[in-house]
């Protein structure tokens, strides 16, 4: 897994990324992002959207569906110039603007 790409994608919206929280995501998401299509976000895709809320949301950050609705909309328009969307970095993203990244870099 080459951490350095992930650290280079999430430099594109972070100065200074926490590395372990991108090796912790990485490695949380190695199946999704063994393949192509699932290591991008579809976030034009309410069902994706609907995935990552019922799934990482919730359960790995914790966040109400009201907490995790505000989040993924910010993300998504953080992100919006971006056409494929690096799913480790739409997840660290979310993190951080949950506050919640002691979640996931623990």
């Amino acid at each position: 897994m080459d951490i350095e790409k992930y650290m280079a994608n999430v430099k594109k919206y972070v100065p200074n990324p926490s590395e372990d929280a991108v090796e912790s995501l990485a490695n949380h998401l190695r199946l999704a992002l063994a393949n192509r299509d699932s290591a991008i976000v579809a976030a034009s895709d309410p069902e994706e959207l609907a995935s990552i809320k019922r799934g990482y949301c919730s359960v790995n950050l914790d966040l109400t569906s009201e907490e995790a609705d505000a989040a993924i909309a910010k993300v998504c328009k953080i992100m919006q110039g971006d056409k494929s969307k690096c799913r480790v970095t739409f997840y660290y993203l979310l993190a951080q603007e949950s506050d919640t990244m002691s979640r996931v870099a623990g």
